[in-house]
């Protein structure tokens, strides 16, 4: 098997041993504790000897990506599973008649929240009417998070460029997508927060003076920051996705509310990918038109400002996605649980671990193709 095994880019000194792939890129969906698919797909890239050139996440992806990139490659999974270990939920306890234990959890959370995560807002028992301000505005508080995250990141690493962090989320005020990208914008605790500021449950983050929310209402697969990215650049991106895109049609109420949040959550994914499959194309096609025309046309301003249009560049994305668990519901992404947070790691990880010893991206590919998705189905 040939994959990217780089330790960021500090060792700048040493051969770049993926040079065909470019750079390694993982990419992060917002899910809740459905986030820890993607701390199991780290742990198999790690094992692996991989560590990505750049991390860009939404919610909780841009939580799980800035405590890899805001510590060093040996603390970096140890980060991540102390994180996970500490909101992860033991039960209540007592006794609970089979089929009520997920559903007493879920109300237990709802009432009380998740230490070391969200802890209910006091002012939100004004009412939902009361004028309190979008900082306060929420059923829950974040400051636990804050305080959790301050212990298991270095901030000083998040804007260091080893590796590039790039978080999405959303203007309150303008409904504008907003990727805070560690080249351009110092990042900190701040813009995690703001990334994960899912309303009403959570408080908008205010960063410069404005007010943001939650990345995954605007789009919850922040690929397109690196499909769109300038200039583009070989890559191969490790998609790790937590909701199901595709789904068996449903016959309950309940299964209708599990199917509409993996359709809203698992949104753009798909068609960000199409789009850019075809701007490829069509950017690989100016190419070749470009190097067909005579020496001397070549050569002209408007012509060569005509084949900047083109590229050559080649985007493997390797598609990871979670396999169903049994008695998910509608409010998975609150399922906290030991038993659940356990079983989706070991998803994550034997996903990824099946996805590397395949490296699909080593295949010969249609050299007119600049975007190539690898499936689990592939």
């Amino acid at each position: 098997m040939s994959v990217p095994k780089k330790r960021g880019k500090s060792r700048v000194a040493e051969p770049d041993v993926c040079a065909p792939l470019g750079q390694t890129v993982l990419v992060l969906q917002g899910g809740g504790a459905l986030g820890a698919f993607q701390v199991g797909a780290y742990q198999a890239l790690h094992e692996a000897g991989i560590e990505p050139d750049w991390i860009i996440g939404t919610s909780i992806g841009a939580i799980n990506a800035a405590l890899i990139a805001g510590n060093p490659p040996a603390q970096r999974l140890p980060a991540l599973q102390a994180f996970w270990q500490r909101i992860t939920q033991h039960g209540m306890g007592l006794w609970t008649p089979p089929g009520l234990a997920g559903t007493l959890n879920d109300m237990a959370i709802m009432a009380r929240g998740v230490p070391g995560f969200f802890r209910p807002n006091a002012t939100a028992w004004l009412g939902a009417n009361a004028s309190v301000g979008i900082d306060k505005a929420s059923y829950y508080d974040t400051a636990p998070l804050r305080e959790t995250l301050a212990g298991l990141i270095d901030v000083d690493r998040l804007s260091a460029g080893s590796p590039r962090l790039t978080v999405g989320a959303v203007n309150v005020r303008t409904a504008a997508m907003r990727y805070f990208d560690s080249p351009r914008d110092t990042l900190g605790i701040d813009h995690i927060l703001a990334s994960g500021a899912l309303p009403p449950a959570f408080p908008a983050v205010r960063i410069d003076g404005e007010a943001y929310w939650d990345g995954g209402i605007y789009s919850n697969t922040p690929i397109e920051a690196v499909l769109d990215d300038q200039p583009r650049r070989d890559s191969l991106i490790f998609a790790v996705n937590v909701w199901h895109a595709d789904g068996d049609e449903p016959t309950s109420i309940a299964q209708v509310m599990e199917r509409q949040k993996d359709i809203q959550y698992a949104s753009r994914a798909h068609s960000h990918i199409a789009r850019q499959q075809q701007l490829h194309h069509l950017r690989h096609i100016v190419r070749e038109l470009a190097n067909q025309l005579p020496d001397g046309l070549r050569k002209s301003a408007t012509n060569q400002a005509l084949a900047a249009f083109g590229c050559r560049t080649v985007m493997h994305v390797a598609m990871l996605s979670p396999g169903h668990i049994d008695g998910e519901g509608a409010s998975k992404d609150i399922d906290f649980s030991a038993d659940g947070i356990r079983a989706r790691q070991q998803s994550g990880y034997a996903q990824t671990c099946a996805m590397l010893a395949r490296a699909p991206w080593n295949a010969p590919a249609d050299p007119m193709l600049g975007v190539i998705v690898h499936s689990d189905n592939d």
